[in-house]
């Protein structure tokens, strides 16, 4: 399965049903253990031909971020919430799609309308609305009732010096290169769970931790890179190009010190190209791991994205190859 198809999948979190679905249906041509848990992660568990190696899991999260329906008003427009963090500076005039089949667009009052105070107001959820054309609010509750999920509507497309856009890179990435390594067979038993509702607190993750009880948890995801503009080079958190970035800290965990240089290591003796994650910032499904049971030994491998947890995220084709890449190195090591 491709990238393209896998980020054009709508799935906010705890609304992962569609991209379940393909993702089993992927998982099951080359693992004969596949399941479903009962928070909705879809757990592979492949046997490793050397009893003494570790258990691994591997961790990837389906979910993305997106909106909830609300509210109306007496005009017919929606009121809604984000799931997950969405910079409400990001999305004035974006398409969507309610419920997986209305079109509409959020809107704001015009600047033309708006007061010299209003300008210099970050503008909130609650002066923001969803347009979808109805009449009246009676047509909009038909349209759209409460609760129903909300997604951006963009397209994946190959542009520039290799990069990629497309929305849900943050995580399709690291669910795309799972599935490229479930083709495979490795010396230790590895886990690959593809998690749901990580973008709102680790739910999922929790639950496929403490199941899965692993010794080492590797985490694929995507992470943010803070590399335009007038941003000084020490405060960048990394550069699309140099490679999947290794995290040594973020604000939930602090990687196992010994999997941190490991990783390098690797990356290094086989020409895979690698960077280390700048910045003390964010959270995964790493913490939930870490703290699983008796605890699990982890790291994070990330894939560097400009403009995450947007309608339009960018990254580079090299650096996910370079995380499928190091992440099968790694779990080959044990012979």
């Amino acid at each position: 399965m491709d990238l393209k198809t896998l980020c054009e999948i709508n799935a906010p979190a705890g609304n992962e049903g569609e991209i379940r679905k393909a993702i089993v249906e992927r998982a099951k041509e080359f693992c004969d253990d596949v399941k479903i848990d009962r928070m909705g992660n879809v757990i592979c568990h492949k046997k490793g031909t050397n009893p003494d190696a570790p258990h691994v899991a591997i961790a990837a999260h389906m979910d993305e971020v997106g909106f909830i329906i609300r509210g109306y008003t007496e005009d017919g427009m929606l009121k809604f919430s984000p799931i997950g963090g969405i910079d409400p500076r990001v999305i004035v005039s974006k398409w969507v799609l309610v419920n997986g089949e209305t079109k509409g667009v959020i809107g704001a009052k015009a600047i033309h309308l708006q007061s010299k105070a209003d300008r210099e107001k970050l503008l909130d959820y609650d002066s923001l609305y969803i347009d979808i054309g109805a009449k009246d609010k009676a047509e909009a509750e038909k349209l759209a009732p409460l609760a129903s999920y909300v997604s951006f509507i963009s397209s994946y497309e190959e542009i520039g010096d290799g990069f990629i856009l497309a929305k849900a890179l943050d995580d399709r990435v690291g669910c795309y290169n799972m599935l490229r390594l479930l083709e495979d067979s490795y010396p230790c038993d590895v886990s690959f769970a593809f998690t749901v509702q990580e973008e709102v607190g680790l739910r999922g993750s929790m639950g496929a931790a403490f199941g899965i009880d692993a010794d080492i948890a590797i985490i694929l995801e995507g992470t943010a890179c803070n590399d335009l503009g007038d941003v000084k080079e020490r405060f960048h958190v990394c550069t699309p190009g140099e490679g999947v970035a290794v995290s040594f800290m973020d604000l939930s965990t602090i990687a196992d010190k010994e999997l941190f240089h490991a990783m390098l290591s690797i990356a290094s003796e086989n020409n895979i190209k690698a960077q280390v994650k700048r910045s003390v910032t964010g959270g995964n499904d790493a913490a939930a791991f870490q703290r699983a049971k008796e605890g699990c030994r982890t790291v994070v491998l990330s894939v560097p994205c400009r403009y995450i947890h947007s309608p339009s995220s960018m990254c580079k084709k090299s650096d996910v190859d370079a995380q499928y890449e190091l992440s099968s190195a790694f779990l080959k090591q044990y012979k």
